[in-house]
């Protein structure tokens, strides 16, 4: 949206005559408009500006606020939360809990004064859990990470009944308590174990584990891109464990490099490439008393088993299996003490079928009750993401939500008085809200109000949520409901972000409409330079990630420093949801099957024309810059619209999708042997030859994620027709290219000055 200058003053004709005559009306117009500008700038109070970009990434985190209270964890069946908060005066930390129906808070537990059992050495954590009687709290302490999700930890138990710390296991990947509060299930070297809490009795459950082969974990490419860490599961009655069995023995190793000693040494990570051999799965029960194991007999047939859930029939496993395009998906029912397995229902799509969603944070998209042969599923079968409910015999029963918007978060099912808690885009796509439904679909209710983005934390007995929420005019609030949306308390109103507002220098975030040449309307946000002139001709950063399922413009509050540091340097910054953004339902994101980049870059290209026809863009001076998918983009955009952008900073692309993994690409690109003419007109290296303007190309040695290779490819295919771009590389640092405090400040130091240098 256009800031406006109305000039309040009035002329009569003569003056309007004699203006014409003496100056010409629009230059005195214009003259006048700046002078009041500049008067109104002049008068107001000069906020301060960040010194340094350094100071800008520092002091931005009081932009956020504290967004309080940390790690909140409903226990006591809902009645309470347990939080953790720092105590300064002790330097300690605590695990407190509260009680919303009487407002009593009550510390639970603290680091201070507490060693590592036999050691003088403080303790410290990293992360912890309750056990469900909430006696019990096992801690995870010296993580060392491996994967994105998962790393290397030591375990301990804390009782505090008895006030006690106990070290449990030592370098296991993942480590989890009973229902029951007895036992403690883990896997450690490729193996699983439980620890009786009452005996300290500690029982090998496998003993096939071996390097690649593995009971309890999943390997690279399963973690990555189905998104679970723990590949296990316990029982509802803490009778058995399942567990993903993975061998990686066939898969292709990618050699990642270390370059810091005398002779490169190199980490080898097994790694499919697209049309590779996959890791193979295969699920199994073990009963934790008798040692029994059992194999369930789900064909895998080249496809994949992401996801297990326990019914509420007592030794009854639910298996999802898709295939390997991730077009068809298949729900088994397996007997644990058997193996055997039923079809009860199963999907098919043009398009791939999600089972869980990465840039929302849900893990899952099945809902299985412990007390009711029924269980839920979000399915965008209808063209947009809705709630479908489905009997034992994989009958539907109903389709719970229906309308031309998302579901995008089931929070809580309260099953004793059927109804269901979510959040969903009914109001707009860039928003979330929280409502709630009956199962049959009646009595729908809008529980949150004000505008903005809700983050919801629902008790699991549906008295209470917390509400963490901002717009684009207000900074991010945490306060405490009744399930009616009755305010509570407030727990954070974040008025330290306000105290900054106020002698600092901010740029707001507007959001705006416009639609495409070929119809398609679509959302963006601008965030305008400190002291916005519309005069004045400004240089343009389209700031993009554009990756399938994932949204860039919300109604939420700019926090972002390094963008707020370029809008204080008088750039106006844009960024836009393009097609294949979730949100918009399954036409609009699902468009980009197949073709990756052919309409993201459409859309990109039109968003920048858009923003140029602004009187206060400069045409001239326009770059595009993203990360990961968003280098992708960066990079293909640039060789496929030549011209269009003058710079662009390109960070860990992948610009051929045959190098990239299995999971990821074929769920979007499908089999490279159905679309082999796909695969190579979605490639950046097919188009390099047709490179205009400045390219900043970065990249990590040893980023395990989008291998160096990407950026190597696409340099010899430049290099070869005499194009020449800039490049940095970290030989250290995995995909987020920056290793440490100084190389990520040096990362975002080479943005500013390769924009300065192309831009101004």
């Amino acid at each position: 949206m256009e800031n406006k200058i109305i000039s309040s003053f009035k002329y009569s004709a003569l003056s309007l005559v004699l203006c014409v005559f003496a100056w010409g009306c629009s230059t005195s117009q214009q003259a006048v408009q700046q002078k009041q500008q500049q008067e109104t700038q002049q008068q107001a109070p000069q906020k301060e500006r960040y010194s340094s970009l350094k100071e800008a990434l520092t002091l931005s985190s009081r932009l956020r606020g504290y967004d309080a209270p940390r790690n909140l964890i409903w226990i006591d069946e809902g009645n309470r939360y347990s939080y953790m908060q720092y105590d300064a005066d002790a330097k300690s930390y605590q695990i407190r809990s509260y009680k919303p129906a009487d407002a009593t808070d009550s510390l639970l537990f603290s680091t201070e004064g507490l060693t590592f059992p036999d050691t003088g050495e403080p303790f410290e954590y990293s992360d912890f859990q309750w056990s469900n009687d909430f006696n019990y709290i096992i801690f995870q302490s010296n993580f060392r990470p491996v994967y994105r999700h998962s790393g290397i930890s030591d375990y301990y138990l804390y009782s505090l009944e008895e006030n006690e710390l106990t070290l449990l296991v030592e370098d296991a990947r993942t480590a989890e308590l009973s229902p029951d509060g007895e036992k403690i299930g883990y896997e450690r070297g490729g193996d699983l174990f439980v620890y009786f809490l009452d005996s300290g009795e500690e029982k090998q459950l496998t003993d096939s584990g071996k390097e690649y082969f593995y009971n309890g974990r999943y390997g690279w490419v399963y973690e990555e891109e189905f998104g679970l860490a723990q590949a296990w599961e316990w029982s509802p009655d803490s009778k058995y464990i399942a567990f993903w069995q993975t061998d990686e023995r066939d898969v292709h190793l990618y050699m990642l490099p270390d370059y810091s000693e005398h002779h490169v040494q190199y980490d080898p990570i097994p790694y499919p490439q697209v049309g590779d051999i996959n890791p193979e799965v295969r699920i199994g029960t073990i009963n934790v008393q008798t040692g029994e194991q059992q194999w369930m007999d789900i064909p895998l047939n080249e496809g994949y088993i992401p996801r297990i859930y326990w019914t509420a029939n007592e030794g009854q496993l639910a298996i999802v299996h898709l295939n390997r395009p991730q077009t068809h998906l298949k729900l088994y029912f397996s007997d644990v003490t058997t193996g055997e397995s039923h079809l009860v229902m199963e999907e098919e799509s043009e398009y791939w079928i999600d089972i869980f969603d990465f840039f929302a944070g849900i893990n899952h998209l099945f809902f299985f009750p412990d007390d009711r042969e029924e269980f839920l599923w979000i399915s965008d079968r209808d063209g947009w993401s809705h709630i479908y409910r489905y009997n034992y015999d994989g009958e539907l029963i109903n389709q719970v939500t229906e309308g031309e918007w998302e579901v995008t978060y089931v929070h809580d099912v309260d099953y004793d008085n059927e109804r269901i808690y979510y959040s969903s885009t009914e109001v707009s796509p860039l928003q979330r809200h929280l409502y709630t439904i009956n199962f049959d679909g009646t009595s729908k209710v809008k529980i949150t109000q004000k505008p903005g983005t809700h983050n919801i934390n629902v008790s699991p007995n549906a008295q209470y949520y917390v509400d963490s929420y901002s717009s684009i005019d207000s900074p991010t609030q945490v306060e405490l409901h009744s399930i009616s949306g009755e305010l509570i308390k407030v727990l954070d109103d974040n008025a330290d972000v306000y105290e900054f507002l106020e002698d600092h220098a901010y740029a707001e975030k507007e959001l705006f409409t416009f639609t495409t040449s070929d119809g398609q309307q679509l959302d963006g946000s601008v965030i305008k330079p400190i002291g916005f002139d519309s005069t004045k001709s400004y240089p343009l950063v389209l700031n993009i990630y554009g990756g399938p399922g994932a949204q860039g413009v919300y109604n939420a509050f700019a926090t972002n420093g390094w963008v707020q540091y370029l809008a204080q340097e008088g750039y106006v910054i844009v960024n836009v949801n393009n097609r294949g953004s979730g949100g918009y339902g399954r036409e609009f994101e699902k468009v980009v099957y197949k073709q990756l980049g052919k309409w993201e870059s459409h859309d990109f290209v039109e968003t920048a024309e858009y923003m140029a026809q602004k009187s206060w863009v400069d045409e001239d001076r326009l770059a595009i810059r993203g990360h990961s998918y968003g280098g992708y983009m960066t990079a293909y955009t640039m060789t496929t619209h030549p011209g269009v952008f003058s710079v662009g900073i390109c960070t860990a692309p992948v610009t051929d999708w045959r190098l990239y993994d299995s999971i990821y690409t074929e769920r979007y690109m499908g089999l490279i042997e159905n679309n082999r003419d796909g695969y190579i007109q979605s490639a950046v290296t097919t188009h390099a030859g047709n490179l205009e303007g400045h390219l900043l190309l970065s990249h990590a040695t040893q980023d395990e994620n989008v291998h160096v290779q990407n950026t190597y490819q696409f340099l010899t295919e430049l290099t070869s027709r005499g194009i020449g771009v800039d490049v940095q590389i970290f030989p250290p640092g995995a995909h987020g290219v920056a290793f440490n405090t100084a190389s990520y400040l040096l990362l975002y130091e080479s943005y500013v000055d390769y924009l300065n240098r192309w831009l101004k």
